[in-house]
């Protein structure tokens, strides 16, 4: 009997045994985990993160619900007071962030304020460059040694030449002299003598002047008058101080009427040739001051932008902008290559970086900092673009927070979150309910309308209706204060028109 009793215990015990650990085998709570291990605290639509569960599954939005891991759930708690976030809009971690190499900058109100450096070219100012053409056929019947290069003052004696066609009129002025000499001898003035003097001295400007059209030079026929002897060597004189830059003379050569004998240039003042890209050639005026250094020269150098409109040049498809300089010493060159700062100043406006906005061709978009670790697209329109810095016109306001670096990662990682929640084309904010559309889809459906030349787009016909009937409601309420001193209409337009 004993040993009956044992057994039967002993039967009872192990069904027991076996009955609790089927119960707690069935009811034990199982913590889910991800990759790696990673305990999961709860799921998050990607779209909104104020909606979360505790079980995976699809959000409202039609997307597949997030898991959020425990050990990054930090930048992203169940308790952040967050707003519904915008269609794009990505969370990406610090690690993450430091891996693709997101940088954040701020978007400034403040003067456009930009340096062009250019490179210019130093050529001769043409209203300083003076040729000496031969007026008359002759042969030159000395030359002096001044070569391309040499300075010379005005008035200075570069050559002589001889030519006959100086004959008859050096002896018609010669004839007038003597005539005039013969009357003003007597010592007695009649007034027969008074008419002939005034009839020399027309007839000694007439026969000055042919000479001077012959060319020779106001000091040589003075020095005739003086002396009542004929010069029959015509001196070839500069006409200004300057460099000649072309010599065409050598004693004995024979020379044609038109010839150009001597070419000199006043280096005094220069001009220098910038080429300026399109987008900036708008931004120079004239009467700017610019900064010239000329390379391994520690010396540098004021010009102005001059009067005369830039010149478009065809092979390198820029604006050649000509400046004026002053050179009292011949420091510049013709042909030397200099470098040209010209500072630009505008009105204040909203600045980025230019890096900050990607164009699409058809949408510039900047990534706007919502929260740590979230970046939200933002549709903008940029006006005048000065070196690495853009205008902002509409969009942003000052002080916000902007990726300037990383952003292609960031907008790849955007536009496959607009993929997965069905828009295919550019999101628009629904003003009546809040909800995004795909503008595409809205105007595929005829839910959109035009109101004070803006386009807005709807997620139903009752919401359309209902701005229709009283636009200015939405409108209002999507009037949000700004940062600033005042109101700023919100950033997101309903719809690109």
């Amino acid at each position: 009997m004993k040993t009956i009793l044992h057994v039967v215990w002993g039967s009872v015990l192990l069904a027991g045994g076996f009955w609790l650990g089927s119960y707690h085998g069935h009811h034990q709570v199982v913590v889910p985990s991800g990759p790696g291990g990673h305990r999961i605290l709860y799921y998050v639509d990607p779209m909104n993160p104020a909606h979360t569960s505790d079980q995976p599954g699809l959000a409202p939005c039609g997307m597949k619900l997030e898991p959020v891991y425990a050990d990054q759930a930090a930048p992203f708690t169940r308790t952040d007071n967050v707003a519904p976030m915008a269609p794009g809009t990505v969370r990406i971690s610090p690690e993450k962030q430091q891996l693709i190499g997101v940088q954040v900058g701020i978007a400034e109100r403040k003067p456009f304020q930009h340096t062009v450096r250019l490179l210019g070219r130093v050529v001769m100012d043409e209203t300083r460059l003076y040729r000496i053409n031969a007026t008359v056929d002759g042969w030159i019947t000395r030359a002096l040694p001044y070569a391309t290069g040499s300075l010379v003052q005005r008035q200075e004696v570069l050559a002589a030449f001889y030519s006959p066609e100086f004959l008859s009129a050096g002896q018609a002025l010669l004839f007038a002299l003597g005539s005039m000499d013969r009357v003003t001898a007597t010592g007695q003035e009649t007034a027969a003598q008074s008419n002939q003097i005034s009839q020399f001295h027309l007839n000694l400007k007439q026969y000055s002047d042919s000479l001077k059209n012959l060319g020779m030079g106001e000091r040589q026929i003075q020095e005739m008058i003086h002396s009542r002897k004929f010069m029959e060597n015509v001196d070839i004189t500069a006409p200004a101080d300057g460099v000649i830059t072309a010599r065409n003379v050598s004693e004995g050569q024979r020379f044609d009427k038109g010839t150009e004998l001597y070419r000199i240039a006043d280096l005094s003042r220069v001009w220098i040739l910038a080429d300026v890209s399109e987008d900036e050639a708008n931004f120079i005026q004239p009467t700017i001051r610019a900064r010239v250094s000329v390379p391994k020269m520690a010396r540098t150098f004021s010009a102005t932008v001059s009067q005369a409109l830039p010149q478009f040049d065809s092979s390198s498809r820029t604006l050649k902008v000509r400046l004026e300089a002053a050179n009292p010493d011949f420091a510049l060159k013709p042909d030397m290559f200099v470098d040209v700062e010209l500072p630009i100043a505008l009105p204040e406006a909203v600045v980025v970086a230019a890096d900050a906005v990607l164009d699409s061709g058809g949408r510039k978009t900047v990534f706007v900092v919502r929260a740590e670790g979230r970046f939200e697209p933002v549709p903008v329109e940029t006006g005048r673009r000065l070196g690495d810095q853009v205008e902002i016109t509409r969009g942003l306001a000052a002080g916000e927070r902007i990726v300037t670096a990383g952003n292609f990662l960031v907008d790849s990682e955007s536009r496959m979150k607009l993929a997965a929640a069905g828009m295919h084309g550019t999101p628009a904010k629904d003003l009546v309910c809040g909800m995004w559309v795909d503008q595409s889809q809205a105007r595929a459906a005829n839910r959109f309308c035009e109101y004070q030349g803006q386009t807005y787009c709807f997620c139903s016909d009752a919401c359309k209706r209902a701005f229709t009937e009283n636009p200015a409601k939405p409108l209002k309420e999507s009037v949000r204060p700004d940062s600033g001193t005042e109101p700023a209409r919100s950033r997101h337009r309903a719809a690109d028109p």
